[in-house]
Order: structure tokens, then C-alpha cells, then sequence
């Protein structure tokens, strides 16, 4: 991977991570490099499973491929922010 593929890949991590914590009523309590990493991954996995399903790569802005990784994003966030809540 390029300097600016992996510039892009966290950019693009930053984007999805905060909006998968928007998405989710309440207050979060993980820091924003978990974040940033839960991001990256669910815009990696959403990409995937955006070119699985056929919708990658479509005319204009990819919705549906960014409803993925958000939702991806919103899920990682809330997982880990239930294995990280004190008991």
C-alpha cells in the first residue's frame, strides 16, 4: 500500500467511524484512535461486501457502499463499547 493509499484509508476510516458514532443514540466513552480503527475496518469490510453484493462501483456517489461501512461502523462501535463498559 501507498503513503496515500494508507492517508486515504484513514481519512476515509475517520469519516466512517464518526458517523457509525453518530448514528447511535447516547454518549460513547471509546477514544478516538478505537474510533479511527473501527472505521478503518468497516470501511475495508464495507467495501468488500459492497463488491460481493455487485453496488462498488456505480455512477455518482456510492450510497449504498457507504450505508455499509456506516452501519458496519455503528455496529463495531457498539460491540466494543459493550466489551469495554465496566462490569
Amino acid at each position: 500500500m501507498e503513503i496515500s493509499g494508507l492517508t486515504s484509508a484513514i481519512f476515509i476510516g475517520i469519516i466512517v467511524g464518526v458517523l457509525g458514532r453518530l448514528v447511535l443514540p447516547g454518549r460513547q466513552r471509546i477514544g478516538f484512535l478505537w474510533t479511527i480503527a473501527i472505521g478503518i475496518t468497516a470501511a475495508l469490510v464495507g467495501s468488500v461486501i459492497a463488491a460481493a453484493l455487485g453496488v462498488a462501483d456505480t455512477k455518482g456517489i456510492d450510497w449504498i457502499e457507504w450505508a455499509i461501512q456506516i452501519g458496519l461502523a455503528a455496529v463495531g462501535v457498539a460491540a466494543f463499547e459493550r466489551v469495554k463498559a465496566p462490569a
